[in-house]
C-alpha cells in the first residue's frame, strides 16, 4: 500500500464524499474531497495528488471535462471515474484516453481499491 500516496475525490454527492473519504483514510491514505471539479481546480492540488476519483456527471464541469482540463494543463494524475448513471456517456472513450478505472455506483470498494493500488503503481 501507499500509504502516504494522496487521493483526490471530486463529486457533487455528499454522501459519496464522506463514504470514500472514510474508506480510503481506513486503508491508510490522505483523502482531500471536492465537491465539484472547479473546486478541485481552484484549490491548486494538482501536484500534490497521486490519483484523482472523480464522478463523471456533475453540474458544471463534468468529470470527462476536468479530465481534459488536467491533461491541457500537462497535469496527468492517474484518474479513476465514477457515476451513478448506468452506461457510459457518449464519446466517453474518445475523450479519455487512458481511464485506470470506471465504476458504477454502488461498486465492489475491493475492486476501487485494487485498482487504486494498480494506478499509484505505474504512477504519473
Amino acid at each position: 500500500m501507499f500509504k502516504s500516496a494522496v487521493i483526490a475525490v471530486v463529486d457533487d454527492d455528499e454522501r459519496m464524499l464522506v463514504s470514500l473519504d472514510s474508506l480510503l483514510r481506513a486503508y491508510g491514505y490522505t483523502v482531500k474531497t471536492y465537491s465539484s471539479a472547479l473546486a478541485f481546480l481552484d484549490a491548486g492540488d494538482c501536484e500534490h495528488t497521486d490519483c484523482l476519483i472523480s464522478d463523471i456527471q456533475m453540474p458544471g464541469m463534468c468529470g470527462v471535462e476536468l479530465y481534459e482540463a488536467l491533461a491541457a494543463k500537462n497535469a496527468h494524475i492517474p484518474t479513476l471515474f465514477i457515476t451513478g448513471k448506468p452506461g457510459l456517456p457518449p464519446q466517453f472513450s474518445a475523450r479519455v484516453r487512458k481511464p485506470e478505472g470506471y465504476f458504477s455506483k454502488p461498486f465492489d470498494t475491493q475492486a476501487l481499491l485494487a485498482c487504486i493500488e494498480r494506478a499509484l503503481k505505474r504512477g504519473r
